[in-house]
């Protein structure tokens, strides 16, 4: 049995210490101050700076009216309420989202390298949003490709469960293996719609598939937050339940969980989180994988802490790393998915030397 890393080196137990130290209302206090500031650097970094009190004195007046005297000209009130602002709340939520999908997946396969992208859920919800956007149009309106996208996540989820059983083998290495295969063969799938659609939608479904969060807009921020929250508040409760999962499926089943039903929820949840995210920011990789691993190392293999702050890691990771994707080649946007494949990949090396 393959078993969740959890190295304890000095630096790690200091963190743990300093952690005990300060206490959970503290650390609660410090996060949110960091994603205060995150969130103002993320709408006042960019082509056009814009002054943190500038920003905040727009959002104050949107929120009521004449609370600020206006000291900004209208580019600047469009460029921070209806570009940046909503951007930057889609890095949160996709990133929260990817995080705590990365955090789930890698306590129910037992292994600390499990991620949506390594085991076909990725592949399978880009699969579906494709086929919405280049083949079936928008026939559900905006609810299209997140359905789409679900759908394509849960097939993927489907078939590496129907692959691993017709090994007939349900060990955790072998899920995963499963899932490396299932990712390319819908991979494939995508890349043949792409082929055989119109050429000038598949250049802007490309970029699309690189990540990317430049299309976010208030009347479209619903949907992510409610599958995020809904999502999120499950999760937690399950949390302890997952934790027993994550000791193996006989301990589970000894502790009173239906191992079956538990599992078949968990990979609807992951499905429904995965599909929903990669239909409003595409592909990007390295979320899942490297923030809940990193957030095991400071606080543990808890999952009732590790998800959460999966989550709120998650969150910053994305905010930080979509300011990156923008002003590296300003005014023109990276794909995040550059970034962020490019930050994991090296962080990761970083990991592995250490431990």
């Amino acid at each position: 049995m393959t078993v969740l890393i959890r190295p304890v080196d000095r630096w790690t137990d200091r963190f743990l210490d300093f952690r005990m130290r300060l206490g959970l209302p503290v650390l609660i206090l410090l996060l949110a101050a960091f994603l205060a500031i995150s969130i103002t650097a993320g709408v006042s970094f960019g082509a056009a700076p814009i002054p943190f009190a500038t920003v905040w004195a727009i959002v104050g007046n949107k929120l009521h009216a004449g609370l600020f005297p206006i000291t900004w000209s209208g580019g600047q009130e469009s460029i921070v309420w209806d570009v940046r602002f909503p951007r930057v709340i889609l890095a949160l939520l996709v990133g929260a989202g990817l995080a705590v999908t990365g955090a789930v997946l890698q306590a129910l396969t037992r292994n600390p390298l499990a991620d949506p992208h390594l085991l076909g859920v990725s592949s399978g919800a880009a699969f579906g949003a494709i086929l919405a956007l280049l083949h079936t149009g928008l026939i559900l309106g905006l609810l299209t490709v997140p359905l789409f996208s679900f759908a394509g996540a849960l097939l993927a989820t489907a078939a590496v469960a129907l692959v691993t059983r017709l090994t007939r083998s349900h060990s955790a290495d072998r899920l995963v293996l499963s899932g490396v295969a299932v990712a390319f063969v819908f991979t494939a799938l995508g890349n043949l719609l792409i082929f055989l659609g119109d050429p000038r939608a598949a250049n802007t479904v490309v970029f699309w598939m690189l990540g990317g969060l430049g299309l976010a807009q208030w009347q479209h921020l619903i949907y992510p937050a409610s599958v995020l929250l809904v999502c999120l508040a499950v999760l937690m409760l399950k949390s302890r339940e997952l934790n027993a999962l994550a000791m193996g499926d006989e301990t589970a089943a000894t502790l009173g969980i239906a191992v079956s039903q538990f599992r078949f929820l968990l990979f609807v949840v992951t499905a429904l989180l995965t599909g929903v995210m990669v239909a409003f920011s595409g592909a990007i990789g390295f979320v899942g994988l490297m923030v809940p691993h990193f957030v095991r190392l400071l606080v543990g293999g808890d999952n009732v802490r590790v998800v959460p702050l999966s989550a709120a890691f998650g969150a910053l990771t994305l905010v930080w790393a979509d300011m990156a994707a923008r002003l590296i080649m300003a005014p023109e946007d990276m794909p995040i998915g550059i970034v962020t494949g490019l930050a994991g990949g090296i962080a990761f090396i970083l990991i592995l030397r250490k431990s």
